[in-house]
């Protein structure tokens, strides 16, 4: 049996015959004017329909009256940024990264241009502005494993260090002297003491003095009679603050012991020639250049 229909006895409206917990319903109708409005959108939705691509079919989408969409809009809009930039690339290379951080104009156009390529491909490591992270060096500070100048900065972009897949990486390799026998764990808790001593934090002296011989006889043909480092080698400066993998004592002794090698890809080939040349001036421009 349906519910008898009644009329609220506050407004008068009729009820839908509905009631959950002693609420009735009222059976108030929508404003006209809100039913015209739907139904204009459902007209405009068929028009829409009709003059846009919309709907998918088995293999396609209809592709509608005006034949416009998005993607066809944006490879408009990248074949004019690409006509917009062809006369800077062109210049950029046709000329060396000297020749354009020479030219004012070629400089701010590089510069920028680096900076973008750099975000996309080389800020996961070394960090926006090239400010670095535990294991990825700095590029905006002064001090270089293999060169801060415009030439070796390019090198090192272009054949990567211990990249296997490119014949002119930058290659050296520190000896696991500890893993490999090379020298007894009082003789690298020896050097540890000596290399700390570079920086002035050594906390035994004899142990330090001990460490220096061993230093001499063991590193120094890399790192420098004063551990200054020889970027011929890639090997880093061990007197300043600034460390790789840490600069802890425990720190220093695993580096000794069993060595980390980092590896940076080889960009040649990965990124077009005037890309390179880019990110070498931005990277050069991030105030450690030399």
């Amino acid at each position: 049996m349906p519910t008898k229909i009644e009329k609220d006895a506050v407004t008068g409206t009729p009820t839908t015959g509905h009631e959950w917990d002693g609420i009735k319903e009222l059976d108030t109708p929508l404003p006209k004017w809100w039913v015209y409005l739907f139904y204009a959108t459902i007209l405009w939705s068929v028009v829409w329909w009709v003059l846009y691509p919309s709907w998918p079919t088995l293999r396609d989408h209809t592709r509608g009256i005006l034949g416009h969409d998005q993607r066809s809009a944006l490879e408009q809009q990248l074949a004019a940024a690409r006509a917009a930039q062809a006369r800077w690339l062109e210049r950029i290379a046709a000329a060396d990264t000297a020749a354009i951080e020479a030219d004012p104009e070629l400089l701010a156009y590089a510069v920028r241009g680096g900076e973008a390529a750099f975000k996309d491909n080389c800020a996961p490591c070394h960090g926006l502005g090239g400010a670095g992270q535990l294991s990825y060096p700095s590029l905006a500070d002064d001090d270089w494993l293999w060169g801060g100048s415009l030439g070796d900065i390019e090198t090192t972009i272009r054949h990567g260090i211990r990249y296997a897949s490119d014949p002119e990486t930058r290659e050296s390799r520190m000896p696991a002297f500890g893993a490999e026998g090379l020298l007894e764990p009082a003789q690298i808790g020896d050097v540890v003491q000596y290399v700390l001593s570079l920086s002035g934090r050594a906390s035994d002296a004899e142990a330090a003095g001990r460490g220096q011989t061993i230093f001499v006889e063991q590193c120094a043909a890399c790192h420098g009679e004063d551990g200054r480092g020889m970027r011929e080698t890639g090997a880093p400066n061990l007197t300043d603050a600034i460390w790789l993998y840490g600069g802890e004592p425990e720190q220093i002794r695993a580096q000794i012991e069993r060595p980390r090698h980092g590896v940076m890809p080889a960009w040649s080939g990965r990124l077009k020639d005037e890309v390179i040349k880019m990110v070498t001036v931005y990277v050069h421009n991030l105030g450690g250049g030399e």
